[in-house]
């Protein structure tokens, strides 16, 4: 029998993916284990792996094509079966979606009836498939309660699933209203998990409507737009419209609320751009792919050939810009940096270190045979030991608590082709110089290599960056949320030192540590710096 398989969630913020290669092709013999495809997610280009054996029978994502996940990514089955069925469900799918305008008004009292406990501006959120094997998930812990006011990017819950412990991240903003799930229980994917809306909005019609609660996004689609879509339509066969015209009915331009949010950052007016949506709705790929470039040569054009006087002035010269594409994982260093920075109130404190000890100890160390540690190595592990005598460092903020971690998770910032990855050297205060050091090489060699497993990005509860390899001297970060500090890691600078009140040659290195101050106060950002200045100057005290 055919399976489906659908565009997997390979990390926890993973809305959507894109097929970078197919390693199989439609007709090819798939064993268990074997890797159909390199998928790019919002943090890696990942190999995506068969859990299912047959024959490719159909590719519904083509190399390049970005799909959200859960949707048809291919069909695994028996050579020669025939999947016309599952194929034309999707097909018919598409299909009542472009007609709805001409069975609106005949489904019109049934979708009044499904709506009419809905009330506006309520989301229900439901169990996350945060992994491609997950099929139901454990609240291990609920980070918000209901009466909480969320915002988009907090994080709601940590959620067990198959694989790992992860963070649930909200996409919407306004009040914890119900929670479905509570802690230790289990429940199916897409199954109710919480509902999120204006504070004081009764909810309990919904709640108590059971299985309706997986439709509720479908139906509130055909409840916004029944009232205008019969008019849509009629203008669109009288009439060749503008973009502005087929989107637009009495001043309202219709857009899903992503479209809008991404034309509100890149300041493009929606009544430009032509929706290929349902009814000429706007979607994500529109104003993604709305270039208004052709617009604005056009009018140049036409202008300057009317005004031949004013060629005379312009500067000889070509002037091109090319627009790139964003990746998965520069829109998610985009959003994740965004939000830290400008939600979490920081400051900055710095520190100059002696690093004449370390260089003697590290070459002392390093002639070991089969022995290798680099200075970020031993900055690592005198974070970890600096985190474990000032715990306050060592937390993350929410709205009503800040969460001491009793573990010490470090993670080191490693530039990779296309951006930024974060892996994760788990108990760090627990392992040697050598180990921490064998355990960086590893993991930054999987984030480069395009091989690192999210769970080995999850989970930090301090962060390192260090550009001193690339000359850099003084540097700040941006925190890595929800971490409350990051240390900023300058290069090893030979320069005239005071010692001993005499003028010699030494070798120093400039910190600096950034601090969300909702958390860390600059008392105990400056001792969290003093200890760990005293740990680096003096190396043995790392070797116990």
């Amino acid at each position: 029998m055919a399976t489906i398989v659908n565009m997997p969630r390979l990390s926890d913020t993973m809305e959507e993916g894109v097929v970078a290669k197919w390693l199989k092709n439609v007709g090819d013999k798939v064993e268990e284990g074997d890797i159909l495809a390199e998928i790019e997610t919002d943090k890696a280009t990942m190999e995506f792996e068969s859990f299912h054996e047959g024959v490719l029978l159909h590719i519904g994502v083509k190399e390049g094509e970005t799909s959200p996940v859960d949707k048809l990514l291919a069909v695994i089955g028996e050579e020669g079966e025939d999947i016309s069925a599952i194929l034309s469900g999707e097909t018919k799918e598409d299909a009542e979606q472009e007609t709805s305008s001409t069975t609106i008004e005949d489904t019109n009292s049934n979708v009044t009836e499904s709506t009419a406990s809905i009330p506006e501006g309520v989301n229900v959120i439901t169990m996350p498939r945060l992994s491609d094997t997950m099929t139901d998930g454990t609240v291990a812990t609920w980070l918000k309660k209901e009466g909480d006011k969320v915002e988009e990017g907090d994080i709601l819950a940590e959620i067990e699933t198959d694989k790992a412990t992860m963070e649930f991240e909200c996409f919407y903003e306004g009040t914890v209203l119900y929670i479905g799930v509570q802690e230790g229980e289990t429940a199916p994917v897409d199954s109710l998990l919480t509902i999120i809306g204006p504070a004081g909005t009764d909810v309990s019609a919904l709640v108590a409507s059971g299985g309706a609660v997986s439709n509720t996004k479908e139906v509130s689609s055909i409840s916004e737009e029944k009232n205008t879509t019969p008019e849509i339509s009629k203008n669109s066969e009288n009439t060749s419209s503008t973009p502005s015209q087929e989107n637009n009915t009495n001043g309202r331009i219709f857009a899903s609320p992503l479209a809008k949010k991404i034309a509100a950052d890149k300041g493009i007016n929606l009544s430009a751009v032509k929706g290929s949506g349902e009814n000429g709705r706007i979607i994500k790929k529109d104003v993604e792919n709305y270039t208004p470039a052709s617009t604005t040569a056009t009018d140049h054009k036409t202008s300057v050939a009317a005004s031949p006087q004013t060629t005379a002035t312009v500067a000889a010269g070509v002037e091109k810009s090319e627009e790139v594409k964003n990746s998965q994982m520069r829109k998610a260093i985009a959003k994740s940096l965004g939000n830290s920075k400008f939600s979490a109130p920081d400051f900055s404190l710095n520190i100059e270190v002696d690093m004449d000890n370390a260089m003697a100890s590290r070459k002392t160390i390093n002639a070991i045979p089969d022995t290798k540690v680099s200075f970020n190595d031993m900055v690592v592990k005198a974070c970890a030991m600096a985190l474990q005598k000032h715990p306050q460092v060592n937390t993350s903020w929410s709205d009503n608590n800040t969460i001491y971690h009793s573990h010490i998770h470090v993670g080191v910032a490693v530039a990779v082709e296309d951006g930024l990855l974060v892996p994760v050297i788990k108990h760090t205060n627990q392992l040697s110089l050598t180990q921490i050091g064998a355990s960086v090489r590893d993991l930054a060699g999987k984030a480069r290599n395009k091989k690192i497993a999210p769970a080995e990005m999850q989970g930090s509860t301090f962060t390192v960056s260090n550009l001193g390899m690339f000359g850099i001297e003084n540097f700040t970060s941006i925190i890595n949320q929800p971490n409350s500090a990051i240390l900023s890691v300058g290069a090893i600078v030979e320069k005239p030192v005071v010692k001993n009140g005499q003028i010699v040659v030494g070798n120093t290195m400039k910190l600096t540590l950034t601090c969300d101050h909702r958390t860390v106060d600059g008392a105990v950002g400056a001792q969290f710096l003093q200890t760990l200045k005293t740990f680096i100057e003096n190396p043995v005290t790392m070797l116990a």
